[in-house]
């Protein structure tokens, strides 16, 4: 358990900066952290009841590091990483993923600052019409909360990648991707 001296503070302004190489163990072990496991049963954004295994892995990370049309957005606060997602460029829109929040800072207003600045950052630098993303269909409450950002559901759906372990083990067979939309003003 970390002490009050050393424990990251809701209150501190926190950076942006793009992920680099040296990042990549640390923003696994963040993405794994606050949706996978016992450790991510402190905050709200957890699968663990719906996906047992990985969320993702260093190759998977590492990829997006390296890939030309993305970034992924490192967030601190007190000097330690407390949050990340991806911005991919995908032509009139940015794709947003692989958005993780430590799991004892969620609900104190970090991943509003968060997806707020990818979406100016999606604007500002790609000139992005739209944000899409896409959230498994039974995250109802994750949904609701994405909806109060502005997104809209679209009722376009892609199945759950079922027999591959790099997204997870499924604990149910209900399991689907649904594409969210916001218009970026």
């Amino acid at each position: 358990m970390e002490s009050a001296a050393t424990a990251p503070s809701a209150r501190t302004t926190p950076t942006f900066r793009d992920a680099t190489d040296a990042d990549v163990d640390t923003l696994v072990a963040l993405i794994e952290s606050a949706y996978r496991g016992d450790s991510s049963r402190a905050g709200w954004t957890t699968e663990a009841d719906i996906l047992q295994g990985q969320r993702t892995d260093p190759e998977g990370v590492l990829e997006v590091v390296e890939s030309p049309d993305s970034r992924l957005l490192t967030v601190e606060q007190d000097g330690r990483v407390v949050a990340c997602c991806q911005l991919e460029h995908r032509g009139a829109y940015a794709y947003f993923g692989m958005f993780a929040v430590s799991p004892a800072l969620q609900g104190a207003g970090l991943g509003k600052a968060v997806i707020a600045e990818a979406e100016r950052l999606a604007r500002e630098t790609w000139g992005a019409t739209e944000m899409h993303m896409t959230v498994i269909s039974v995250r109802e409450d994750l949904i609701a909360w994405y909806e109060r950002r502005g997104y809209r559901r679209t009722g376009r759906t892609t199945p759950f990648p079922y027999g591959d372990e790099r997204f997870g083990i499924p604990q149910r067979d209900d399991l689907e991707f649904e594409l969210l939309v916001k218009e970026l003003a």
